[in-house]
């Protein structure tokens, strides 16, 4: 059976570009098919010691505008989809596509193998990785080719 509501993660990374065009080939493959585009942030926050220092407001704002404009550019490369729902969560990436998937419905999600966040790439792609291990539902993980050099 096709998948009728797919969710793709969404964080401008070239994996996660990948995984938006496999998703938007998926949905056009399935007639009456939905795509959910979604991209997830977090308030940066920073530990010192044993106590949490909350980042300035305006940095506040420019994380929500970084996000925004990913979100548009995500709009750009689906321009002739109909029906696209464009969502951004806040919080823990890989917990907020977990709960965004549970909550619309989605039955399948796609996500990139690694994403833009360069301290956790140090891992197999955390956000995937965790979203893999604890989907309920499907989970097509999109890797870029090897490119020789």
């Amino acid at each position: 059976m096709p998948f009728q509501h797919v969710l793709v993660a969404y964080d401008g990374s070239p994996q996660s570009q990948s995984a938006l065009d496999r998703a938007v080939s998926l949905v056009r493959a399935t007639p009456g098919a939905h795509l959910t585009v979604a991209h997830a942030f977090q308030y940066p926050n920073f530990i010192v010691g044993e106590a949490m220092v909350v980042a300035p407001v305006v940095t506040d704002l420019e994380e929500m505008t970084s996000s925004e404009q990913l979100l548009d550019e995500a709009k750009a490369r689906v321009t002739d989809l109909p029906g696209v729902t464009y969502t951004l969560l806040q919080g823990d990436a890989a917990e907020s596509i977990l709960e965004c998937a549970s909550e619309t419905g989605a039955d399948l999600i796609v996500i990139g193998s690694r994403g833009l966040n360069t301290i956790k790439e140090w891992f197999l792609g955390s956000v995937s990785h965790h979203v893999v291990q604890h989907a309920n539902i499907p989970v097509l993980v999109i890797k870029e080719p090897h490119q020789e050099h």
